[in-house]
Order: structure tokens, then sequence, then C-alpha cells
């Protein structure tokens, strides 16, 4: 008789991320992945010993996704500072990754090892950004500013639903990108 089929631990951690972008860290029970997932809840604890540990791998997940796999592609990708900037932004803020990014913003507010998680995160981007626009020669006065505005912008094009009379919202984030980068 051939050993059970055991659902592997990244199949929960992926369920865990579709379920925490679509409905938020409340949503994310173990009967409900199971149930996603077609097995018992008793192949949840072959592989984590609690829910909290689900959620740990899953903001680690999350984290790898938007920091170091992002930067990972963007170097292998090359090109100069500013493509590089922006290859960033739109690589952090995919379809896949924009909800989750959301999702955990909101979820810090309420948890603070979220709250660190997140901040650790931004840091780690922040930190890209600036080192890139100090490679440009922007004035060390204003790349704090200049790193902060693009990021907000990035965030802020998901948040605000304000129409642009006469324009489209990628000119016009196209125009606010070059005013910052030029």
């Amino acid at each position: 008789m051939a050993p059970p089929v055991r659902t592997p631990r990244h199949a929960w951690v992926e369920a865990g991320l579709a379920l925490l972008a679509r409905s938020g860290p409340d949503a994310v029970r173990i009967e409900t992945l199971a149930a996603e997932l077609g097995v018992t809840r008793g192949g949840f604890y072959r592989q984590f010993r609690s829910r909290d540990e689900l959620l740990e791998a899953m903001l680690d997940a999350w984290e790898r996704r938007c920091v170091d796999d992002v930067l990972e592609q963007v170097e292998n990708e090359g090109g100069d500072a500013e493509q590089k900037i922006r290859r960033a932004g739109t690589l952090t803020f995919t379809e896949g990754l924009m909800p989750l990014d959301l999702v955990v913003r909101s979820w810090a507010h309420r948890d603070p090892a979220v709250s660190a998680r997140l901040q650790r995160v931004d840091n780690a981007r922040m930190e890209y950004v600036r080192g890139l626009l100090r490679s440009m020669k922007v004035a060390p006065d204003d790349v704090e500013a200049v790193a902060l505005l693009l990021f907000s912008l990035v965030i802020a094009n998901r948040l605000v639903v304000a129409d642009h009379p006469g324009q489209t919202r990628g000119n016009v984030v196209e125009h606010a990108i070059r005013l910052l980068l030029d």
C-alpha cells in the first residue's frame, strides 16, 4: 500500500496567501484552508504546529517575494538607476503582490509583530531606492524626500480613486515620476 499523499508546506502557505489577499488575516483558518485544498485538518498539523506558525511562514513568503525576489530580478535585468527604480516599483506592486501588500498594511495597524515586519520590508525597499537615487546624483538633502514621494506614489496610486480630467491615470503617474526623477 502506498503511503498517503501529504499536502506540502508550501501548498498551505500559498493557499493561505491567496486567502489573506482575498479576505484578510482573520479569514485565514485551518478548516477553511483544508477545505480549499481538499484535505483534512490533520494534514495541516503534519506541516505546522499552529495557525501562528502558518501566518509567520506566510509573512516570510510575502517578504521574500516583495523584497528579495523583486530586487534580484531588478538587478539581474540591469539598466540604469532610473530604469531600476521604475522596474522595482512595477514589480513590487504587481497585481499579484499589491493586494497582499495592502492587506499586510491594514493588518499591521492591529498587530505589532506584523507592523515590525512591514517596517523591515519598507525599510529595505526605501534603502534600495535611496541607493539608486544617490547613484543618480540626487542632492543629498533631497534623497529621502524623493524616495518617500516615489514610494508613496506607487502605494497611493492603488488607494486614490480620483478622476484626472483629460488624462489617464497612467499618464499622470508617469508625469509625477518624471517630475521626481528629473
